[in-house]
């Protein structure tokens, strides 16, 4: 078994007188270490969109309005002027009135115009260009053998 004299020389304590009755005290040496963190590039991502343009043929209705006039002549006398125009349902009249010069001075309906609004609704081919977009994503590791997040 080693003395203590052995133990000092093999961890380079040789200058150290010691004596019988005194001992020797050894300072504790510790070792610490601190842990971190290290972000390390794994790969990369590359997301590129495109836009793409395609032709598109819808039927779209389309309203028309056509107005017909018919003329409906009276030649009545009145005692008061009728509306200068009225609406009767769909039809709208428009009185036209005139004096004439008799014994005496009456009111003459000479004719109203009836005016009538017909719808036609139709069909109608309409050519527009619609735009859409498309995403693509890539990934490149960089050969690491750290696993991807996702």
């Amino acid at each position: 078994m080693a003395d203590k004299r052995d133990i000092l020389e093999e961890n380079n304590y040789l200058d150290v007188d010691l004596a019988e009755d005194r001992s020797l005290v050894v300072p504790e040496v510790n070792s610490n270490f601190e842990t971190g963190r290290e972000y390390v590039e794994t790969g990369s991502v590359l997301v590129s969109k495109r836009v793409f343009e395609e032709k598109a043929l819808k039927n779209v209705p389309v309203i028309e309005e056509e107005v017909s006039v018919e003329r409906r002549e009276l030649n009545e006398y009145v005692d008061v002027a009728p509306p200068a125009v009225r609406q009767e349902g769909d039809v709208t009249i428009v009185s036209v009135v005139k004096e004439v010069l008799v014994v005496e001075k009456r009111l003459m309906l000479v004719e109203e115009l009836h005016i009538t609004k017909n719808k036609k609704e139709t069909v109608v081919p309409v050519k527009e260009t619609l735009k859409r977009e498309v995403v693509s994503v890539s990934q490149s590791n960089l050969g690491t053998d750290v696993e991807p997040l996702w």
